[in-house]
């Protein structure tokens, strides 16, 4: 499996491994998306090779999620050092330990609002992220539009942010998003110095792919075509993971062997 560039190749599409630094979504990018966050496993290949990624980049491997940092921990057990919890909002280190942000004392209450809501349709499902609340309608597209009113009206009430993803609204503490939890990371060891390739597949992820292209690496979105900042593309979970291998296996994160867009 190659990554397809949206764009023609510069000298970022071929990366040495040394000077890499490789940030990764999870939840769509690592893992398939499940109809509940709470479904969502990585299998043991996927912990190896993410222990595999650590060890040959010297600790320059970082997971960005939406996910707060312990349901990270859990997931990939341990297996990543250096992690962005609630898109920015959480980050552990193994320089700085845990840090966050204060959680808005608007969350509970909107957190309960959806619930109210979500009370009217089986298919909707709410999320609670300590710094944030999401509404999930993966099993209820036909009320994505009704969620996506209702969550606008809600953060314009309670000076929240709203954060758009796949099939979900969350309202979220203003603060730190995912470029910026990149450029931080970046800002010290071990990252300092690289260039950083993001991947990820959601709208979440896009100001990550904009911060990592400004430092000379790269954006890799996962997933189905559509307007985005990152210059390549993979498939799905499945295909990163082969990627991923691939490149430190060989020493050189590659884009050159990819199909070409015009």
């Amino acid at each position: 499996m190659t990554v397809v560039s949206l764009f023609e190749p510069t000298s970022a599409d071929r990366l040495e491994a040394s000077d890499v630094a490789l940030f990764l979504d999870l939840d769509g990018t690592l893992v398939e998306v499940e109809d509940s966050p709470a479904d969502v496993q990585a299998d043991s290949a996927c912990i190896d090779l993410l222990r595999r990624a650590r060890d040959r980049l010297s600790g320059r491997l970082a997971v960005l999620s939406g996910r707060p940092v312990m349901e990270v921990d859990s997931i990939l057990q341990g297996a990543v050092n250096d992690v962005a919890g609630v898109h920015g909002l959480q980050m552990r280190t193994a320089r700085w330990g845990l840090v966050a942000e204060p959680a808005h004392p608007a969350v509970a209450e909107a957190a309960a609002v959806f619930d109210d809501f979500a009370a009217a349709d089986a298919g909707l499902l709410v999320e609670r992220k300590g710094h944030s609340v999401a509404l999930h309608y993966r099993l209820a597209p036909g009320a994505g539009e009704a969620v996506i009113e209702f969550t606008q009206r809600l953060a314009s009430e309670t000076g929240l942010a709203v954060q758009h993803g796949s099939m979900v609204a969350e309202l979220r503490t203003p603060g730190p998003d995912k470029g910026a939890a990149l450029s931080r990371l970046m800002g010290h060891p071990p990252f300092s110095g690289a260039r950083p390739i993001m991947i990820g597949d959601d709208l979440t992820d896009e100001a990550a792919f904009v911060e990592a292209q400004l430092r000379g690496g790269i954006g890799v979105r996962v997933g189905a075509e559509r307007p985005t900042a990152a210059v390549g593309r993979l498939d799905e979970p499945r295909s990163v993971l082969s990627w991923i291998d691939r490149s430190l296996s060989s020493g050189v994160f590659d884009l050159e062997d990819a199909q070409w867009g015009g």
